[in-house]
């Protein structure tokens, strides 16, 4: 009978022969992250513009489905989630840049707000290490409040940039993920 370290250890081999891939796909990930903050205008405009198809095709499924539902008590609902999505995406796709702007000022209120709460809950708790919560929650703000006094401007490339930002993050961890798996020992 197998143990699960048997089977991890099995399982870590398949892993580390890949880590090539994962390694990869980190750097193409930074790469793609730098070109969209060098072009965060073009990636403002195609991440809107991607949202906009991906709402209307989704409210097209939502319309299909509260057609084949239309005797049970939700259909309402579900036609009204199909028709607001369609015309939402509608919207996002025929004016993208008025949707950057809705969407720049969401993230700005997100970030005000969510810091807040994590400079309060930093405050009021005091756990372990709860300083960088504070200064998280200040950086949010700050940022969120910078986002604000600079907002019709900064509707045109400040999402290329987040996005942009979040794409080499998310590349370095591969990355480094890869550096992880190829140094466990073999199986």
């Amino acid at each position: 009978m197998a143990t699960m370290s048997d089977m991890f250890m099995a399982e870590i081999g398949k892993v580390r022969k890949s880590w090539g891939w994962f390694l990869v796909v980190g750097i193409l990930l930074m790469l793609l992250g730098a070109l969209c903050i060098v072009k965060a205008q073009t990636a403002t405009a195609f991440s809107i513009l991607v949202l906009g198809w991906i709402l209307v095709i989704s409210g097209v499924f939502w319309i299909v489905n509260s057609v084949l539902t239309i005797t049970w008590p939700i259909f309402f609902m579900y036609l009204l989630n199909g028709l607001v999505r369609v015309g939402v995406g509608y919207l996002l796709i025929r004016h993208p840049n008025a949707g950057a702007e809705g969407v720049t000022m969401v993230i700005a209120i997100l970030l005000i707000v969510g810091g807040l709460f994590r400079t309060a809950g930093g405050i009021v708790i005091k756990f372990p290490y709860w300083g960088w919560t504070l200064f998280s929650g200040l950086v949010a703000v700050a940022l969120g409040v910078y986002v604000l006094a600079i907002y019709p401007v900064a509707s045109t490339f400040f999402i290329g940039i987040v996005i942009g930002v979040d794409l080499i993050f998310d590349g370095s961890a591969l990355t480094a993920f890869a550096a992880a798996i190829r140094s466990l020992p073999a199986a």
